[in-house]
């Protein structure tokens, strides 16, 4: 007599998909990924959102493009900052550490 072969459907708790796995063979026979919402309701909406995602992604480029402009003043000024303060304190011996003691 032959065995009647028994599967589980099983629905992942991550995804939504439905697996049938064999106990057997102990594997996944089916995958059924689950159906995915539309994004945009019509091909007009599709296109006005992409012509907004365009001007977000110039504006963002530009503020970075500014940014790195003015990165070059601000580590010019700080490192100004820190020189003046090393001149005018005078040079302290260092710290001794736990690793100077051995």
């Amino acid at each position: 007599m032959a065995k009647a072969r028994v599967m589980f459907d099983l629905e992942c708790p991550c995804c939504g998909a439905s697996l049938r796995v064999d106990p057997e063979v102990r594997a996944v026979i089916s995958f059924k990924e689950p159906e995915r919402p539309r994004t945009v309701e019509s091909l007009e909406a599709g296109v006005t959102k992409l012509k907004g995602e365009a001007a977000r992604r110039e504006e963002a480029f530009q503020k970075s493009v500014t940014r790195e402009k003015q990165q070059a003043e601000v580590l010019s000024r700080k490192f100004d900052e820190l020189l003046k303060q090393a001149k005018s304190s005078p040079q302290e011996p260092r710290r001794l550490r736990d690793i100077d003691l051995d």
